[in-house]
């Protein structure tokens, strides 16, 4: 389970959350939406330790992330909180499977291994023939399917989205969204998404609507 509690946080004199406190249970596909400035991916950012608050915290199972330090924090992200983002965030410069192995490299993990389970994600997305690629010659979906990938590396409890289908086609939304369901009823991670896109959170479990800092359903 996850618990926010009372965060606020300001850039400069902008107050971008506002005492805001929610609860996520495990295996829960939640989605948060607003309009733009709403303080959704700030949100997003904290729960996944990301950006500090400025007051309130956070705890997974008990346990406040916000109390850690760096070291500990960096850790606990990288074994419990996938990431996928709006533009995928893929480094140019590596392969797919590298792209994908990198978290549990940086965990830890041995590079043979980490490439090889790397490449068995990838398969099982559909990207099997695509493992040597980089990822300016995947198209923009599988190069989402890759980066989901990669929030799965390491096995998390929790995948964070935000605005994954942002930049995606009708279609590749489509599967971009079934993937995800899939991969919720096969492993019962817990999915939180920030999307613009209501034919993806009229099918979550829940909808949390923000507006100004702070959530209004």
């Amino acid at each position: 389970m996850i618990e926010v509690k009372n965060i606020s946080k300001s850039f400069d004199r902008l107050r971008v959350l506002d005492d805001v406190s929610l609860t996520i249970n495990d295996g829960e596909f939640l989605s948060i939406v607003g309009p733009s400035g709403a303080g959704k991916t700030t949100l997003l950012q904290i729960i996944g330790s990301l950006e500090a608050p400025d007051s309130g915290s956070v705890l997974y199972d008990g346990v406040d992330i916000v109390k850690m330090k760096s070291a500990t924090l960096a850790s606990f992200r990288n074994s419990n909180i996938g990431f996928v983002f709006q533009f995928h965030q893929l480094l140019p410069e590596f392969t797919v499977t590298e792209n994908v192995a990198l978290p549990a490299m940086i965990g830890g993990e041995n590079r043979r291994t980490a490439m090889k389970r790397a490449a068995e994600i990838l398969t099982d997305f559909g990207l099997g023939s695509r493992l040597e690629h980089r990822p300016t010659q995947l198209s923009g979906g599988e190069r989402q399917r890759a980066a989901a990938a990669r929030a799965l590396i390491n096995n998390p409890k929790v995948i964070l989205a935000d605005e994954p289908s942002g930049s995606l086609d009708s279609r590749n939304r489509e599967e971009l969204y079934r993937l995800f369901f899939e991969l919720r009823a096969t492993t019962g991670k817990t999915f939180i998404i920030v999307t613009h896109d209501e034919s993806l959170a009229v099918n979550s479990d829940r909808i949390i609507h923000m507006t100004d800092g702070k959530i209004i359903i």
